[in-house]
């Protein structure tokens, strides 16, 4: 099994603090519903425990935490083309769907298509 770049401190608190920030909206989202608690459970807990994950710097926890984002990205949209009341949220939870989407990916990227170690020639 390949060993898994290690992102560097800036992105890993942006997915951090993306996390975090989403587990919060989901919160406020659902901190007046009759169904608060499943509300919180199933929206809210999830992208709290992989902000933990990756502030302990886990590589399972980013990776997860990119793909439910393509989940949250689908609800986000849905939600803000269906109801005009609860379209700030929903535009918000699309943002930072996004934002955890590339932070989560820019290790790979970086990887794959950023220059290569002892590449410094330009042309010959």
């Amino acid at each position: 099994m390949l060993n898994a770049p290690t992102p560097p401190p800036a992105e890993r608190l942006v997915l951090v603090a993306s996390l975090f920030a989403l587990a919060g909206l989901f919160a406020w989202w659902v901190h007046d519903s009759p169904h608060r608690i499943a509300g919180l459970l199933l929206f809210a807990l999830p992208p709290l425990l992989l902000g933990l994950g990756a502030l302990a710097g886990k590589s399972t926890a980013r990776f997860w935490a990119g793909v439910f984002a393509l989940g949250w990205f689908s609800h986000g949209v849905m939600v803000a083309w269906a109801d005009a009341a609860q379209r700030p949220l929903a535009l918000a939870e699309t943002v930072l769907a996004v934002v955890i989407i590339f932070a989560s990916s820019a290790p790979g990227l970086r990887a794959r298509f950023g220059r290569k170690r002892g590449s410094d020639r330009t042309s010959e």
